[in-house]
């Protein structure tokens, strides 16, 4: 699932040594393990949890699985295909029925639908058919050593021995997925600490085993990462041949009468609301491609489950399509996708204009989105932000320089979010360092009112989604981020999937 990642801020506020040592070998593990046992023991785990450290080792299969990704670079259409199967959608509904009166009981309690837990239940271990058998503390300790993320994962590893010395897992059940995710919709840590929820009563929250606990405890986290009730998250829609594209950006939103103003409607044709909800216009394959209006929910509580565009737009699509939308429009005409290998070379290229795009890890990931875009309003290009093999082209041939500042780079889940209400994960001792303000877009539009009625989602027939009830307001924290996604393959149960770590 996702990962709210554990800021920067982890790298620069911990022991020097904690911030600068790391390696791409076994060299200098055991000493790195040393020193998280120290800070363990001031965070305040037991002798007895910090001893399960001294049995982990250096694993270099979670190395090569975290270097070998390369999904997260298909296209939109090719991703939601390995994902969405007859199959698949056959089980969710079928899931939701016979567990209907858990459904409807968490839904009256958070606010959030069947069709969307379902879907994450089913992308991340097909309802958990698959949920990964690696020992998680020694996964997390490997990829907290190793030099590409350890900001990410060493908090995620002092995590964890605060979630054994809880009692809700034993050292033999602390398996699952490569990059630490754990249970039936693949929490890491951080997360299973703070928002598991004991919902069948057992004395023990039990994402592996119970149902209960992880409809309940899913729902519980979506609540945190901001989910509203009785309001959509994303609708599928038809752009015209021209619109002001600059606009289409997921960090930019406008009211639903300026999307209609420009001639977006539903997919069938017909009108969309032409009223004051903000949305923002995802355009996954660029302006030829499918179309979203992509809300609140989307924005703030899909990008914090997972900060891959594509992941959180599959994840989202597929609950539509749970509570009953029909497949995806592929759009007005075919799109030419990149392969990962010209990813790399354009986020190359782009760096060598002058652009910081993050890592070159061949995903069209924000920073690579936002150069791209700027490098097409410099080239008299649509600016959709997509880059296609044909804008590639043009972009490789370019000698216009541009420049995004650092927060470009962070990840779509930090868009928007208010600063003091963050929270990190567990810091040994240290006070965590405040994050960057993020990028905030040029054109907004004027910020109206929200509607007070509650919301229903349009499908592309122009039929609505049933409404959402919903209880009062839960307190935000900012969790984690992760996924383990199963493909196609994992409906026969052959293949445990990649995750985004």
């Amino acid at each position: 699932m996702r990962f709210v990642i554990a800021s920067l801020a982890f790298a620069l506020s911990a022991s020097a040594a904690a911030a600068e040592t790391c390696g791409n070998t076994a060299d200098g593990f055991k000493p790195f393990i040393q020193q998280m046992k120290q800070e363990a023991a001031a965070a305040g785990v037991s002798k007895r949890s910090i001893a399960v450290l001294d049995t982990v080792t250096y694993d270099t299969a979670i190395i090569k699985r975290d270097r070998g990704q390369s999904i997260f670079s298909d296209s939109f259409l090719t991703f939601q295909k390995k994902m969405i199967s007859a199959g698949r959608l056959a089980r969710a509904k079928s899931q939701i029925e016979k567990y209907q009166d858990v459904f409807d009981r968490v839904q009256k309690q958070y606010g959030v639908p069947p069709p969307v837990i379902a879907a994450f239940w089913a992308l991340e271990t097909d309802f958990g058919a698959v949920t990964g058998d690696f020992p998680t503390i020694q996964s997390i300790a490997t990829l907290a050593w190793d030099c590409r993320r350890p900001e990410k994962f060493r908090p995620q590893l002092i995590a964890s021995l605060q979630l054994l010395d809880k009692g809700d897992l034993t050292l033999a059940e602390f398996k699952g997925a490569w990059a630490g995710e754990i249970g039936q919709t693949q929490f890491m840590a951080y997360d299973y600490n703070e928002s598991a929820v004991d919902y069948d009563g057992d004395g023990k929250r039990d994402l592996r085993n119970s149902v209960p606990d992880v409809i309940a405890s899913t729902a519980n986290l979506l609540r945190k990462h901001g989910w509203e009730p009785n309001q959509p998250w994303i609708q599928e829609v038809k752009v015209p041949a021209q619109l002001p594209w600059k606009e289409a950006d997921i960090a930019i939103k406008h009211p639903r009468s300026q999307w209609a103003k420009w001639g977006v409607t539903a997919v069938s044709g017909n009108p969309i609301k032409a009223d004051t909800m903000e949305a923002s216009l995802l355009l996954p394959m660029g302006r030829n491609g499918p179309a979203f209006l992509a809300y609140h929910n989307f924005t703030k509580a899909y990008l914090k489950w997972n900060e891959s565009l594509v992941y959180s737009l599959t994840a989202a699509y597929l609950a539509t399509r749970i509570a009953g939308a029909p497949p995806v429009s592929p759009g007005r005409a075919p799109v030419n996708h990149p392969t990962y290998e010209k990813i790399v070379e354009l986020q190359t290229k782009l760096e060598g204009l002058g652009y910081d795009v993050g890592k070159l890890d061949g995903k069209i990931g924000k920073g690579t989105r936002l150069a791209v875009k700027d490098q097409q309003m410099k080239l008299n290009l649509p600016a959709d932000s997509y880059p296609s093999v044909e804008v590639i082209a043009a972009i490789l041939k370019s000698n216009v320089h541009g420049h995004l500042p650092p927060e470009a780079t962070q990840p779509d889940s930090d868009m928007d979010q208010d600063q003091e209400t963050q929270q990190q994960p567990v810091q040994p001792v240290q006070q965590p360092v405040q994050k960057p303000k993020p990028l905030k877009p040029a054109k907004q539009a004027v910020q109206p009112e929200p509607p007070q009625e509650p919301e229903q989602l349009e499908t592309s027939d122009g039929s609505t989604l049933p409404d959402l009830p919903a209880e009062g307001p839960i307190p935000s924290k900012k969790t984690k981020k992760k996924a383990v996604i199963l493909p196609e393959s994992a409906d026969q149960g052959t293949s445990e999937g990649d995750s985004l770590y």
